[in-house]
């Protein structure tokens, strides 16, 4: 009939599917699985291999095996070209599908339980270093407890508010204190809010006492250089012109007048007969 949808060819189907490389099972499973239904080869996932064609098969049985012999055959030739070579040489060959699906899921478990325990390990030792960062630190620990979740290694929320607030830095302190004295309990969203805005402030924090500690240390070298300044005051010599000189007489060397002023002075040059000085002469 004209304008009539046909039937999608197996040539037409372009599938989305990752490789399965042993991390990712789930969703390569789910994909493989949708996609082999999308395609109606699925039967002999879904149905059991029916007996083998012989002399006495009714044209019934031969159409029924013919039906599952095409699925089973390409399913197992879809699925392997949709694991990396890697794990195809580590998972026995099978010629069925459903043996084929449990051979790996078997090699799944094993990398499964590895992948757990790397996750777990990582989640463990997984710490806040710095006051800065605070939301992608949350962030990386919540994926890590989603894919935990996903191999059936799930944690309560209650417990990874708890877990995260013991792997913030000291300078958190007060605030873990504060949760923990606090009746109500916070979800994954809200610690990621109220660490925010706790990092915010103890950055604020931060810049202000970098700030104080600068100002000090410049005040505490002016007073340095001001003390060294009036220490060097101390022993700086005046000049010559300050120092006031003390009268001598260097005739009777006594203090308190000169030579021309001494009376000893002016009584010797009486006696020896000298001319007496200008004063006295009226000059």
């Amino acid at each position: 009939m004209a304008g009539a949808s046909q039937p999608a060819n197996f040539s037409d189907i372009r599938c989305d599917i990752p490789e399965f490389k042993g991390d990712n099972y789930k969703v390569w499973k789910e994909r493989i699985l949708l996609h082999l239904g999308w395609m109606d080869i699925d039967y002999a996932i879904r149905k059991d291999e029916p007996p083998a064609i012989t002399e006495e098969s009714t044209p019934a049985a031969v159409a029924l095996y013919e039906r599952w012999e095409r699925s089973n055959r390409l399913s197992v030739m879809f699925i392997k070209t949709k694991v990396t070579a890697g794990i195809r040489g580590s998972v026995d060959q099978h010629e069925n599908v459903r043996d084929l699906l449990k051979a790996i899921d078997d090699q799944f478990v094993t990398s499964e339980k590895a992948l757990a325990s790397t996750l777990i390990m990582k989640f463990s030792s997984y710490r806040l270093t710095s006051v800065k960062g605070v939301r992608e630190h949350i962030m990386k620990m919540r994926d890590i407890s989603a894919q935990l979740k996903k191999l059936e290694v799930d944690m309560s929320e209650s417990f990874l508010v708890h877990y995260i607030l013991n792997s913030l830095p000291a300078e958190y302190g007060p605030f873990k204190i504060s949760y923990n004295t606090h009746k109500d309990k916070w979800s994954i969203n809200e610690l990621m809010t109220m660490c925010v805005q706790e990092e915010e402030r103890l950055l604020m924090e931060q810049g202000e006492s970098a700030l104080l500690t600068t100002t000090r240390g410049k005040n505490k070298a002016i007073k340095t250089d001001k003390a060294q300044a009036n220490q060097k005051g101390k022993f700086k010599i005046p000049p010559q012109g300050d120092i006031k000189k003390e009268d001598k007489c260097f005739f009777c060397k006594k203090g308190g007048h000169m030579k021309k002023q001494c009376p000893r002075f002016k009584e010797w040059l009486e006696k020896k007969g000298y001319a007496k000085p200008k004063e006295a002469s009226g000059k």
